[in-house]
């Protein structure tokens, strides 16, 4: 197939399939006589599989790695399951920092309902930033 109606297939356009090759994780194609970049039904089903594994969080270096493991004969099972752990403490961590950065913003609006403008002093920039963080009970 050419590489339009494999775009169409899966969803992706011409460039991600030539930036795929590029990067290995597609293997380069057939040509036609004309020239033609000539997909197998199978070029389709590796690019469903980097989309989905690209919606899990993976990187495509990672990608790549697991196809270089299924190309070589070899299941990539535990490779899989070791960039699954790392990545899900990653998510764990950016999720621990994200509610550092939400118990921040409640504390900063707060400080700000409480502000009167004319109590910023001309050395300020902002009188709320400025202010040392004091605890708040959290809202929704």
């Amino acid at each position: 197939m050419r590489i339009g109606r494999l775009a169409d297939a899966t969803d992706v356009s011409t460039k991600t399939l030539r930036f795929y090759e590029a990067e290995g994780l597609l293997p380069e194609p057939a040509r036609s006589p004309a020239g033609y970049r000539d997909y197998s039904e199978e070029a389709a089903d590796r690019v469903l599989f980097i989309r989905r594994a690209q919606a899990a969080g993976l990187t495509l270096t990672q990608i790549g790695q697991i196809l270089a493991i299924r190309d070589d004969g070899r299941p990539p099972c535990d490779h899989v399951s070791h960039l699954v752990e790392q990545r899900l403490e990653e998510v764990c961590e950016r999720l621990a920092q994200l509610e550092r950065t939400r118990t921040e913003l409640l504390a900063l609006r707060d400080r700000l309902t409480d502000l009167d403008p004319a109590d910023c002093g001309d050395d300020d920039i902002c009188a709320a930033i400025s202010a040392p963080p004091r605890r708040v009970a959290r809202r929704p």
